[in-house]
């Protein structure tokens, strides 16, 4: 399948902002099961300096930096991409034996999922994952079982609820209250998984939604994603031309929607980033020296590839702009200030 997908972000200050420094995740992976076949991001004003660097876990970062003042800052990121999905391989490791493949021992090889074990700022320790998750470790029972059973808890016992919570409600509140979005679904999933000394990353990325039916698909009324990857080592280690690991033996587990896969839940999803959190991955964060009041407004639109229905650049952006989901935020007044933000669904 192929998708096309438009990441909207804009920006109103009052006063104007001096100068500022940003990064963005906004350019989609390539995995397994999901080729990038162009990107482009469009920055207003246009930056002083830009640059791209893939950060330790293989996501493309854009650093840019604006060095004069302005009122607006607008970012489009499109991107086209092929999906797939493969057949799941028999995986039948039990969670206990994954548990003590990444217990420390001296000398012991390491491992780089490893990275995903350890508590983080979204995903923290706490007794009360373990006391939630312990319902899916049954003794002996595969990882994979357990991972699928927990996710459908999740699924189950827990209501979807926009603006239930924010960007940075603790993945514990939202476990108490039984209420969120994908983000806190995420992160409470790798809570409990990592609970158990399991390896367990976030995943940010798109999910092309289907309109209801008679209803044209609306520009710019579709969100960001999220959800979770498992580590799985007896699944096949696949490697690139260059020798390199792709990624092969991580399993993604989408408790939103209760949907599973090898490396992707299905070829509807788009892959943008993984991290350990949503804090390594947020769509555009930075540093500004002004601009104490600012409006946000967001607008994603995934949609099917057809070459003769995308439009230009100009009419995307006057469509986008007519769907775009705003939210206004207030911030003290301080001559150094950070953002971080995301719509996430």
């Amino acid at each position: 399948m192929q998708l096309r997908v438009t990441h909207e972000t804009c920006y109103d200050y009052v006063p104007p902002v001096d100068i500022a420094q940003h990064v963005a995740y906004l350019q989609p992976l390539n995995t397994t099961n999901q080729q990038l076949l162009s990107h482009s991001l469009h920055i207003t004003p246009t930056p002083a300096q830009q640059v791209a660097t893939l950060d330790v876990y293989g996501n493309t970062r854009q650093f840019f930096s604006l060095q004069t003042a302005h009122t607006r800052l607008l970012v489009i990121a499109r991107s086209l991409v092929s999906t797939r999905v493969a057949a799941m391989p028999d995986s039948t490791i039990p969670w206990e034996q994954v548990r003590e493949l990444f217990r420390y021992c001296a000398n012991k090889p390491f491992d780089s999922a490893g990275e995903f074990v350890f508590a983080s700022a979204y995903a923290p320790r706490h007794a009360d994952f373990a006391a939630y998750a312990s319902l899916s470790f049954a003794p002996g029972i595969p990882l994979v079982l357990a991972a699928r059973d927990l996710m459908q808890r999740i699924h189950r016992d827990f209501t979807y609820e926009s603006q239930s919570t924010q960007v940075n409600t603790p993945a514990l509140e939202a476990l108490a209250q039984r209420k969120g979005v994908c983000q806190d679904f995420a992160h409470i999933m790798i809570a409990c998984l990592r609970a158990y000394g399991l390896p367990a990353r976030y995943v940010s990325g798109y999910l092309l939604t289907q309109p209801a039916p008679g209803q044209q698909r609306l520009v710019g009324s579709d969100a960001s994603h999220a959800w979770v990857s498992v580590y799985l080592p007896d699944l096949p280690e696949l490697t690139d031309a260059a020798g390199v690991s792709t990624g092969s033996r991580w399993c993604d587990f989408d408790p939103t929607n209760d949907r599973d896969g090898w490396g992707t839940p299905g070829e509807d999803y788009v892959t943008l980033a993984l991290g350990r959190d949503y804090a390594d991955v947020s769509p555009i964060r930075g540093v500004i020296h002004g601009g104490a009041n600012h409006m946000l407004g967001v607008s994603v639109t995934v949609e099917p590839y057809e070459a003769d229905a995308w439009t230009s650049f100009a009419t995307s952006q006057g469509q986008n702009q007519s769907q775009s989901q705003a939210t206004s935020q207030s911030q003290s007044q301080s001559q150094s200030q950070s953002q971080s933000m995301g719509t996430i669904i």
